[in-house]
């Protein structure tokens, strides 16, 4: 089963899976900024295991803005792109984003830091031509309706590289929002040999090249060796991944109250005009 590696504990927690044997998966292959053991470990039992990642930060067409200015999330909240924008909707990565360009830090987020992120999301709202989501957002951008993508990333420039290459992405010098999804066994299968065999299949150089170069999107592949060619490297920014990593932070995990107030926030700078 694929699942958010922050959701893994509530899975645990209802009892629908099985810890995976460590000694029989490629850890010193993995990259270490992803296992995430916060959310994939239990009680010193690993439960889920990450296969892919990526980040939503800025995407944009490199040919109609200049890239150094995607290199900080201020330029999102500067008159220069003013309609030319398009934010994804969806809140939590996109407030994580208007909380690191505040100097905030996403792990650390509480209602009194809100003010400061509707600040910053109603000046990038100001300058936006569409908020849109996945579908309409990625469409946007890689017609030219919009040259820059607040909340994209390689998930989205990555796949459309051969139809667009002037597609890509950033990771600003205050950070990127980092996603990332793990694989776990369910305690309910039959087929428990099977399924690690997948999961060992999936980790592997080939496998990883297979996932993170998939029809559906483009991500980073957890394994470091993953067995992707010169091309595909270059357009995930492969080489890179080390710098990026350091700068990213976690999505927002705010509890139930904070989740509320969050999703007034942004509700409000939806219909702000």
């Amino acid at each position: 089963m694929v699942i958010d590696s922050i959701d893994i504990r509530r899975g645990v927690d209802k009892g629908l899976f099985e810890p995976l044997p460590e000694d029989k998966l490629p850890f010193g292959d993995l990259y270490p900024e992803v296992m995430l053991d916060q959310f994939t470990k239990i009680d010193g039992k690993r439960y889920g295991i990450t296969e892919k990642f990526g980040y939503n930060t800025i995407g944009f067409n490199k040919t109609k803005v200049d890239p150094n200015d995607m290199q900080t999330l201020q330029s999102l909240v500067s008159d220069k792109y003013k309609g030319r924008i398009a934010i994804y909707d969806y809140y939590l990565p996109v407030m994580g984003m208007a909380a690191l360009a505040a100097g905030k830090k996403t792990a650390e987020l509480t209602e009194a830091d809100l003010p400061a992120i509707k600040e910053v999301l109603l000046k990038m709202k100001a300058n936006a031509k569409l908020v849109g989501e996945v579908t309409a957002s990625q469409t946007a951008l890689a017609t030219g309706e919009v040259d820059i993508l607040v909340g994209g990333g390689e998930w989205v420039t990555a796949g459309l590289s051969k139809e667009n290459p002037a597609l890509d992405f950033s990771i600003p010098k205050e950070g990127g929002i980092l996603w990332s999804q793990s694989l776990a066994m369910l305690s309910a299968s039959q087929k428990k040999d099977a399924a690690l065999k997948f999961i060992q299949y999936v980790l592997s150089p080939e496998g990883q090249a297979r996932l993170a170069t998939s029809s559906c999107y483009w991500g980073m592949p957890a394994n470091k060796k993953a067995a992707l060619s010169d091309d595909q490297k270059k357009v995930l920014r492969f080489d890179e991944q080390p710098d990026f990593l350091a700068r990213a932070q976690l999505y927002p995990a705010p509890d139930e109250k904070l989740d509320k107030k969050m999703q007034d926030v942004w509700t409000e700078m939806l219909q702000a005009q």
